[in-house]
């Protein structure tokens, strides 16, 4: 059976969801207050009905007796040869010794039932977000260029729970996790894989791994399982480039080139480089944006426009600013400019 096939329980180990942290001393209160909220319960009832109960001492049940029922009985203890005559000595097993049993339960039971039900929340969570994940971004490999494209789309304002990590080493997906990201343990080779990480319904799709034959079979089945869906994908050399292409990829980025022009830059002139870095930031300074166009810019020239225009946009084809496609901005255009980006917090 395929993962894909597998029901949520079973996926438990393979998709990971966000976790929704808590400190400690917050999940030991709250077991305790449940532990006490039980005992109180427990003591209402058989106070309720003491009518029904009888002590060896055959002077009726008080609310002292009803206390010490409940928590002999809560605690599993039973009754034994020695047993609790006086008040002052049931007021002790009440306040001493009964919260000691229950603080040993918690620390002898609690992991075993946490591991349980962190389990069963899991796997919850899983089938809930199967059913109704859609639109998000799938990003196969979180080395160096996966993490950066993460961060780019971070910034640019997608959620973190719209972000699907898919990679086979698990301490690049628990720091995928550690920043909110779902993520899917496996190849992205691998159909079932893909189809558990919810590519078909996705909206893109990014292809990040470290190998280019990798990037290639990733792309091939990723086209198959989501036709629509717009595929970007790394390659490390240029010759490569036209098989990620070939095998359905909307846009190929190769980054050995890439960065060997801006190491090429550097050298003569740095300054451009650091424009170039701040225009790929999308959190800060300027950033490359794309927007709808206007209807009262329609019929107009770009280049007249107060946004620095880069190109137009028309249906897939980007056309530069001077090219003479991009003389008049029609319907349905959309607009490649520089915008101002203010981080949080700043004017």
């Amino acid at each position: 059976m395929s993962l894909s096939e597998e029901a949520s329980h079973s996926l438990v180990g393979v998709i990971r969801m966000p976790d929704q942290a808590q400190s400690p001393a917050r999940a030991i209160l709250k077991r305790v207050v449940g532990a006490m909220a039980a005992l109180l319960l427990a003591v209402l009832i058989v106070y309720l009905d003491r009518d029904g109960y009888r002590d060896v001492n055959e002077d009726g049940v008080s609310m002292l007796d009803a206390f010490y029922y409940a928590t002999v009985s809560l605690s599993t203890t039973g009754y034994g040869d020695i047993t609790p005559a006086s008040s002052s000595a049931r007021l002790v097993n009440v306040l001493v010794i009964t919260p000691l049993r229950v603080l040993f339960l918690i620390v002898l039971v609690g992991t075993t039932l946490e591991v349980l039900t962190e389990r069963s929340r899991q796997a919850l969570r899983i089938q809930k977000w199967r059913r109704v994940v859609r639109d998000h971004v799938v990003v196969v490999g979180y080395g160096t260029k996966g993490r950066s494209a993460v961060a780019a789309l971070l910034g640019d304002g997608t959620e973190p729970g719209s972000i699907v990590v898919v990679d086979t080493v698990q301490e690049s997906l628990d720091a995928a996790s550690a920043i909110g990201l779902v993520t899917v343990h496996g190849s992205g080779t691998r159909n079932d894989v893909l189809r558990v990480a919810g590519a078909a319904r996705a909206r893109a799709i990014v292809v990040a791994p470290n190998r280019d034959d990798t990037a290639v079979l990733v792309t091939l089945t990723a086209r198959e399982l989501a036709p629509k869906a717009q595929i970007v994908a790394s390659v490390r050399e240029r010759e490569n480039e036209h098989l990620l292409k070939q095998s359905g990829a909307d846009s190929v980025v190769v980054s050995s080139e890439t960065a060997g022009r801006l190491l090429g830059m550097a050298t003569a002139t740095p300054s451009v480089v650091a424009m170039v870095e701040d225009l790929l930031t999308p959190d800060a300074g300027l950033a490359i944006a794309e927007r709808d166009v206007e209807k009262s810019e329609i019929g107009g020239s770009p280049r007249h426009l107060s946004d620095i225009v880069l190109g137009v946009v028309r249906g897939k084809t980007l056309y530069r600013v001077d090219a003479p496609e991009a003389d008049a901005i029609e319907p349905g255009d959309r607009l490649l400019y520089v915008k101002k980006v203010t981080p949080p917090g700043g004017e």
